[in-house]
């Protein structure tokens, strides 16, 4: 077993456990984060990728929104190479009742959060696709934010400042000594799921930022000081920007009221409902079908647009006993920042959860602030003053942002990926700084597959820079590409209608009617390649009908894809961290 130390451990790699490991390291601390799978990989990146702008809580929790209007410019600042400030608006439908739109302008003044109302022609003019019986309209200051590209740029400023960033690392025990209230963690066990090397690392504190996860790691330390809650919720791209801002139901927070412009896609979202497991969450056929119906009040139309994905993510709530236990929905989106020390005696140990993505900056100072009173020292934090690396020019990005470079270098550069712009350099010198990446881990950082085609023209030609850059044999890249194409596919399952079905059965007929993937030369699958998180609805997609489904739609259907229907694996029902 290989021994370390630390000052800090920080469990968890999404962007508040990132961002806790690089404000204690900014603040001189020995810091180590450790994270199962990839970073982001988990809640962080699986969200509908709005950066609030506070007007959502204004009404339903004023306190959240005073943080997300303050962090929304702190994070526009430090992270711009992640923010599109898009804008937004808060738009009262002709299915809406208009008192709570009052409420709403009062609220908005007494937080703080910035809002302007429009008229319903400037709105119309603003966005021609909105409802045209909007009733009333709000500008916001609501931005888009990559949570990938957000996380990594935490990490990287992390590890300039001298933290330790330890991916694919399983905590398998906290190490708890004393009795009473006289005990206290002194160490973290884990294990590298890549490597299959056990570690130890001996630390004054530990903080739990392992979002819907913790109450796994309390358990470990036999904590019951705090229940953290597993609010589950699906979110759906179309191919295309339908709108150009963010689009808000002027409701109180409900399903389905927020359509994000995100990339090159729309993202409408979301659903919240409890869940016993955060490793595994049903994509309800049912709550696809609310999305659509949500999205046709506020852009008519919105039915017949392509769906290229869902996916479903999990926020990590802390239990309010004054709302019933599966009414998620009600339940606080504020932060806690546990000290275990002051609640039951169990010192070395911090629990951080609650909060959201535009607060996580705010969340991981409180967190280290908390950090430095049980160490004794008192450190300034200065997270909300430096920009991470690659946002130092303090742009934000457009969604245009890759097309300049790919005028410039179009010659000399390939493009793998048309849909996000990702040429063989960027996927190559990624692959350099981080040789253990696995096809997903590159597809996270990169947008690989994650525009329209979602990956069925590139997925097979990064497979093949794997294996040209040395990276993989034959075998083992084809091996990577499976891989991938399973967590693409498990996406599509519970949206396979209209044009998307003759999307899937194009890629389905390259794939493995022209490659025939599935009987190319096999190798083991690559190690750790992803974790589970996600289920698609049990039962709903059988082998048979869905190569029915293809056949019919590829006609004349070929021996190929009749056998595609049982060989490549697209029925299982797992989605997993990353797909």
């Amino acid at each position: 077993m290989r021994a370390m130390s630390a000052d800090v451990v920080v469990i968890g790699g999404g962007a508040t456990g990132v961002g806790v490991a690089r404000d204690a390291a900014m603040r001189g601390l020995r810091v180590v984060l450790l994270e199962r799978a990839d970073l982001a990989q988990g809640t962080s990146g699986r969200f509908h990728g709005l950066l609030h702008s506070g007007a959502r809580y204004v009404v339903s929790d004023p306190g959240s929104a005073r943080e997300c209007a303050e962090e929304n410019a702190i994070v526009s600042r430090i992270h711009a190479d992640a923010v599109e400030r898009t804008g937004g608006m808060f738009v009262v439908t002709p299915e809406d009742d208009l008192d709570y739109s009052e409420r709403f302008v009062t609220a908005a003044e007494q937080t703080g959060v910035a809002c302007e109302e429009l008229s319903p022609t400037e709105a119309l003019r603003l966005e021609p696709r909105l409802n045209p019986g909007i009733k009333r309209a709000f500008a916001v200051n609501d931005a888009a934010v990559d949570g990938w590209q957000m996380v990594w740029g935490a990490a990287r400023s992390a590890r300039e400042h001298g933290a330790t960033v330890l991916t694919y690392h399983e905590v398998t025990d906290l190490v708890v000594e004393g009795e009473g209230q006289e005990r206290r963690v002194v160490a973290v066990r884990a294990r590298g799921l890549k490597t299959g090397e056990d570690l130890s690392i001996s630390c004054a504190m530990v903080v739990n930022a392992a979002g819907p996860w913790g109450g796994r790691l309390t358990a470990m330390a036999g904590s019951q000081a705090i229940e953290i809650v597993a609010g589950a919720g699906i979110m759906i791209a179309v191919n295309h920007r339908v709108v150009n801002h963010v689009i808000n139901r002027c409701v109180y927070p409900a399903d389905g009221d927020i359509l994000v412009p995100d990339h090159t896609v729309s993202i409408i979202g979301t659903t919240d409902s409890r869940i016993p497991d955060p490793d595994h969450i049903p994509i309800p056929r049912q709550e696809v079908a609310q999305m659509l119906d949500a999205g046709e009040a506020l852009i008519p139309g919105f039915r017949q647009a392509r769906l290229v994905h869902a996916w479903a993510g999990a926020r990590p709530l802390v239990r309010d006993k004054r709302v019933a236990g599966t009414d998620t929905r009600h339940m606080s989106r504020s932060m806690t920042v546990l000290r275990h020390s002051q609640a039951e005696g169990l010192g070395g140990l911090i629990t951080v959860a609650g909060g959201k993505l535009t607060t996580y900056r705010l969340m991981a100072k409180n967190t280290v602030d908390a950090v430095c009173a049980e160490l004794g020292v008192e450190r300034p934090c200065t997270t909300d003053t430096e920009a991470v690396p690659g946002s130092e020019h303090g742009r934000s990005y457009h969604v245009t942002h890759r097309l300049a470079a790919r005028e410039q270098d179009r010659l000399e550069n390939q493009t793998v990926c048309e849909c996000e712009l990702v040429t063989r350099k960027m996927l190559t010198d990624l692959m350099d700084e981080q040789p253990d990446a696995s096809f997903d881990d590159l597809r996270r950082q990169l947008r690989i597959g994650m525009g329209p085609c979602q990956g069925g023209f590139c997925a097979a030609r990064v497979a093949g820079v794997h294996a040209c850059h040395g990276r993989a044999d034959a075998a083992e890249a084809t091996e990577l590409l499976r891989t991938f194409l399973r967590h693409r596919w498990i996406g599509l399952w519970s949206i396979l209608h209209g044009e998307q079905v003759r999307e899937a059965a194009l890629d389905f007929w390259m794939l493995q009617g022209t490659l025939d993937v599935e009987d190319l030369p096999t190798a083991a699958p690559p190690a750790a390649a992803a974790t589970p998180i996600a289920d698609a609805e049990d039962g709903e997609q059988d082998p048979a009908e869905f190569a029915a489904a293809m056949a019919a739609l590829a006609a004349p259907p070929g021996p190929a894809l009749a056998a595609a229907g049982g060989k490549l694996t697209l029925t299982e029902p797992r989605q997993e961290a990353g797909a």
